[in-house]
């Protein structure tokens, strides 16, 4: 197999002269230089798969907005990441997310604890701008220590990824279609009964949403948890 040549590349973020390597995606190079793109799906350590579209730029000369996560620098190209047209459009990419599903933050576990909600604050999101669907699924709490809640889902697929990738079990997918779309166990079973699953914990704590949660587990815990996790899959491949 043949291995492409890293090249530097430079090119312009916001009108600012900015430079990487050409195997670095315009995230990766904005984030080095300290302009903050927003994000959902993307967590550093995993395959970047651009399905939640909240990072978004305009690339001179493209007719569509570009997913930051996913596309590679290229030599002379211009971004802009925060245009009117782009932080709209991010905002009605956000209402849809809250349309979907059952996002009723003040019953919600991770009330506070957040990413979703985090990203309406920071968007200055104060309603949705499309109807509210409130599709209704069956919660799973057959796990004696999780429970997996798809009302609260928004479909990043970081459990997918974080179970494949990290832990090597792969006991979680995606099944059905548009709006039936759910994160399922094995071959659609309870998570108690899933062969697959090797009750690490890992899907819940990447997690950004209160979609994958532990029981009788206490906030500080909560949060240790989750540090030790996400420490261990923005290190994957260095140890």
């Amino acid at each position: 197999m043949i291995r492409e040549k890293v090249r530097v590349k430079t090119f312009k973020i916001n009108g600012v002269d900015v430079t990487g390597q050409s195997n670095q995606t315009i995230l990766e190079v904005a984030r080095d230089n300290g302009i903050e793109i927003p994000t959902l799906c993307h967590l550093e350590g995993l395959s970047c798969v651009g399905s939640c579209r909240m990072c978004i730029v305009e690339i001179k000369g493209s007719r569509e907005p570009t997913p930051a996560c996913t596309a590679k620098i290229k030599e002379g190209i211009e971004v802009t990441t925060n245009s009117s047209k782009i932080e709209a459009t991010r905002k009605m990419i956000l209402s849809m997310m809250f349309s979907e599903r059952t996002h009723t933050c003040s019953t919600c576990v991770a009330n506070g604890d957040c990413e979703l909600q985090n990203k309406s604050v920071e968007l200055e999101l104060q309603h949705s701008q499309v109807p509210y669907l409130n599709k209704r699924f069956e919660i799973d709490a057959s796990h004696k220590n999780f429970v997996n809640d798809p009302n609260r889902c928004i479909l990043c697929t970081r459990c997918i990824r974080v179970c494949d990738e990290i832990e090597g079990a792969h006991a979680l997918d995606l099944a059905g279609r548009g709006l039936s779309t759910r994160i399922i166990h094995d071959m659609d079973e309870p998570w108690a009964d899933s062969q697959s699953c090797t009750s690490c914990g890992k899907c819940v704590y990447v997690c950004p949403t209160g979609a994958l949660y532990e029981k009788d587990v206490s906030e500080e815990e909560v949060i240790k948890k989750r540090g030790i996790i996400l420490e261990l899959v923005k290190n994957r491949g260095k140890y």
